[in-house]
Parts: C-alpha cells; structure tokens; sequence
C-alpha cells in the first residue's frame, strides 16, 4: 500500500466456522471503480474515510463513515468513488448458510442496503481487523464475527421472501453461456435459438438479471476462476481455462469485479 491518492486492495482469507472459509477484503479506491457484478455470498461492509457511491436496485446510493452495506447474493451492483480523495473500506463475504445459522428459517433480507448505524460500523471494522489478523484464536475470530452479524441481523433484517426464478429467457441464456465459457455463440445465435430478435433478448435478459449478457459473462468468467484459484490453479494457467484472451484480460475483469489481482488472491489462498 503506497499513497492516499493510489487504489489499493488486501484479501484475506479467514474462518467463518468449521469448513467455512471467510474472505475479507480492505481497499481504497480513488480511480477505480467496480464493474457491475454479483455474488454468491453476502458482501457486508463499512467505508471507514470517504465517499462510496453503489448502483443497485435500480437507485444510486451513498455510503460513509458511520454507515453499513449490504448487498445481497446473487444481485448486480457497481461500486465507485463518489469524491475525488476517494473512499477506504473493509468487506466480508459471509455465505448464505453462515447468516441462515441465526434462526434457522429463510436467509436473512435487508429491505435498505445502506444503514446508518455507527456502533454497528464500529463494530464490523473491529472485527474485520481482528479476523485478518494473523495468530487470531480461533474461538476469538468466531465470537467477532458471530456477535457482529447477530447485531447486524437483530436490527436490520427481515425474514427473505421466496426469491424469483430468473426468467426462462435469462435460464436459456446463462445456460448456453456457462457450457460455452470458452467459445461463447453470439447473441443472434442465442436469439435465434429462443425464437426472438437481438433486441427483445437484450431487453428481457436485463429486466431479469440486471446486467447484460456480456457483463454477466465476464463476472461468471470470474467467478470460475476464482473457483480454479482455490482449488489449487496457478494464475498464468487460468485465464485459457475461462475464456479470457491472455493473463492480462483475467487480471482486468478479476480486479473489477473482486478489487483484487489473480495473484494476490492465490497468496491470499495460502496464507489463510
């Protein structure tokens, strides 16, 4: 980490209980911004210094000092400097099981993304810090995490509606692009399949995931992966296995959807 005015990013892989990795990430943005994108896990975070601005669910928000996000699995966001000094912030990434452990019944939904809750935010910083610090107990790094998302749940959420299907125009698209990650068929390829124009595929594949195909191609190109880097995958040897043209194009996409470089998030892998 050099300078205020430079983008920085450290990811770190923690314990969110037995057999259950945790990922962590602290970064600065000033230049950069997120593409739009998605998770599988919950991303709950605090902005400790700036300004962030958050495409999603159809609105722009801003998040600082003294605030809570979180985003929801599974639903397309952005994320970028709202100020010119930028924003510094710290994440988790707790899995939907994780968050299901508090009572049991449907995963936990958030109806507001953005909470001013200082003590909250306090709260989650601190215990950001303590699950990336090296040497932490185990029982330590469990009771900071745990009574952090106990707070968090008890007084944001709500219990999840029945989340909506994609729509079979999304399912048709996302399947043909997921089994031809490599040599992905064109849109008038996968129009003509499913009996429509360019224009209505684009369209009802927006209204249904939020992002067009291109945009959820390159995430989930990502998201595999990332999936090769845990399994043990070396960087210079994935970027062919996903569909990207060379390192340097994998690297692009995996800082702006995971603010963070192929590299650094295999070293991440062996020092958790």
């Amino acid at each position: 980490m050099t300078g205020a005015s430079r983008d920085w990013a450290v990811w770190t892989r923690a314990r969110g209980g037995p057999d259950q990795p945790l990922d962590l990430l602290h970064a600065s943005l000033v230049r950069r911004q997120y593409a739009q994108h998605m998770h599988a896990e919950y991303a709950i975070g605090a902005c400790t210094s700036g300004l962030e601005r958050i495409s999603y669910r159809g609105a722009m928000r801003h998040s600082g000092p003294g605030s809570v996000v979180v985003i929801e699995p599974e639903e397309a966001h952005t994320g970028a400097p709202a100020v010119a000094t930028g924003f510094t912030y710290r994440v988790l990434y707790p899995s939907v099981d994780l968050l299901r452990e508090h009572d049991g019944a449907r995963r936990p939904h958030f109806r507001e993304p953005v909470l001013h809750d200082p003590e909250l935010a306090a709260r989650l910083c601190a215990a950001h810090a303590g699950l990336s610090r090296p040497g932490t107990e185990r029982l330590a790094a469990e009771s900071l995490l745990v009574g952090t998302l106990d707070l968090l749940i008890r007084r944001h959420a709500e219990p999840a509606p029945e989340a909506p299907l994609p729509g079979p125009v999304a399912r048709g698209v996302m399947a043909r692009l997921s089994d031809q990650l490599v040599d992905p068929p064109s849109l008038q390829h996968i129009a003509d399949e499913l009996g429509m124009s360019r224009f209505q595929l684009l369209r009802a594949f927006r209204n249904e995931v939020g992002m067009p195909p291109y945009a959820w191609l390159a995430q989930h190109r990502v998201a595999r992966a990332r999936g090769l880097l845990v399994g043990g995958a070396r960087p210079a040897s994935v970027a062919a296995q996903v569909g990207f043209a060379d390192q340097a194009h994998l690297t692009r996409w995996f800082q702006r959807v995971l603010g963070i470089t192929p590299g650094a998030f295999a070293r991440s892998l062996r020092s958790g």
